[in-house]
């Protein structure tokens, strides 16, 4: 039996702490809220502030642990390094952790490297931004915080805006940056993949690429994904391929990937790469589905130090998601829950209520539930899901 730290004990983690369970191993989970799902599913359930490096070491340390893990989130994959490099643990450093979650060191390694990035600009106040954006773009640019996720904060900035709605949209990027800096990009039009990759012992291992969809300008939330991709096979090795280049740029090694990717004009250019799993149930359930392969096990088996397996074992379906994102106002009734029960559907949750406050979609957390349906093929899979998505009806006052 190995010791596994599961650093945040969310909904997104819950699936690894059960695998990780499941698999034999002993599971301590931390987490800072004490209500947190995950933790009654773990063997012993630490509240603590998970972005304290040395009160997680101590933690580490005392539980004599064997492997760390933060999945699907960001927040404290610096601390997830800083234990590993105390302890001579599996998986990222420090140092690879600030690469991979601050989003210009991630394009200054890029540039380095020569992976393919879009022209990009780290901002120091809304005044340089303005000016950056006026004197180096003669096209459209996005926004970003430097450190975040969940497509918290991004907005698109075409030609011609006005300074205050700039202003307006800067402000609101620097409010989700963890570090309090704000990028300015080149906006890439095209479709956006993600492409789910564990790296062992120097070796990146693509296990597949997944087709997003989202919502467009100005936010650009994910409201679904499928697997396997529907594109042409030259655009998915472009695709692959950047994505190989990019952790390679990154210096990453043992551990989980999950790169985002879009391509304009047959050219593929990098977003982001995030040294973990996937979220939105991507790398927890998606993947799986559609390879036959358990990426969940294998990232568990990296943290610890040991050789993963890539072999499918299951079935191999076409599989979709879509996120139910109703019109805002106060949820009054949702109505044809019943197709729900079709044998298509693997998955469903709804997050709300009635007499719940429906906002307006604009990052990940203001969705309002999900649907995954699997079926022969990625096409099959696509129409039932967004079949279901136009039978329930969501009525908002």
């Amino acid at each position: 039996m190995k010791k596994l730290m599961v650093l945040a004990a969310g909904i997104l983690q819950v699936p690894v702490i059960r695998k990780a369970k499941e698999m034999g191993h002993y599971v301590i989970a931390a987490d800072g809220d004490a209500n947190a799902i995950g933790l009654k599913y773990a063997d012993k359930a630490v509240v603590a502030n998970i972005t304290d490096k040395k009160a997680m070491l101590q933690i580490a340390h005392n539980e004599r642990i064997d492997g760390v893990i933060h999945p699907c989130s960001e927040v404290s994959m610096t601390v997830m390094g800083y234990i590993n490099d105390f302890m001579g643990l599996s998986g990222i450093s420090e140092e690879m952790a600030k690469r991979a979650t601050n989003k210009y060191l991630m394009r200054k390694a890029f540039e380095e490297f020569g992976a393919p990035s879009p022209l990009s600009y780290c901002t120091i106040d809304v005044d340089n931004a303005w000016s950056v954006f006026c004197d180096k773009f003669d096209s459209n640019a996005i926004l970003k915080p430097s450190r975040n996720s969940g497509s918290r904060g991004i907005a698109k900035i075409k030609q011609g805006i006005c300074q205050d709605e700039f202003i307006r949209l800067y402000n609101r990027a620097l409010n989700e940056s963890r570090d309090k800096q704000v990028l300015i990009e080149q906006f890439v039009e095209g479709p956006e993949f993600s492409v789910e990759i564990i790296v062992w012992n120097g070796a990146v291992h693509i296990l597949t690429v997944t087709d997003k969809k989202t919502t467009g300008a100005p936010y650009f939330v994910e409201l679904g994904h499928n697997q396997p991709s529907i594109f042409p096979k030259e655009m998915i090795d472009a695709v692959q391929d950047a994505a190989v280049r990019g952790v390679k740029a990154l210096n990453l090694d043992n551990c989980a990937c999950h790169a985002e990717i879009k391509v304009e004009n047959g050219n593929a250019y990098i977003m982001e790469i995030g040294a973990r799993l996937g979220g939105d149930f991507i790398s927890t359930v998606l993947t799986h589905l559609s390879t036959g392969i358990d990426m969940v096990a294998a990232a568990i088996d990296v943290a610890l130090g040991k050789k993963p397996c890539l072999n499918a074992k299951g079935d191999k379906y076409g599989v979709c998601i879509r996120y139910f994102c109703p019109r805002p106002g106060i949820l009054d009734s949702i109505k044809n829950i019943e197709v729900l029960n079709s044998e298509y559907i693997y998955e469903s949750e709804i997050y709300c209520k009635k007499g719940d406050l429906i906002k307006e979609v604009r990052s990940s957390v203001d969705r309002s539930g999900h649907v995954i349906t699997i079926d022969n093929n990625s096409i099959k899979a696509i129409e039932r899901a967004d079949a279901v998505m136009k039978q329930i009806i969501f009525n908002t006052i």
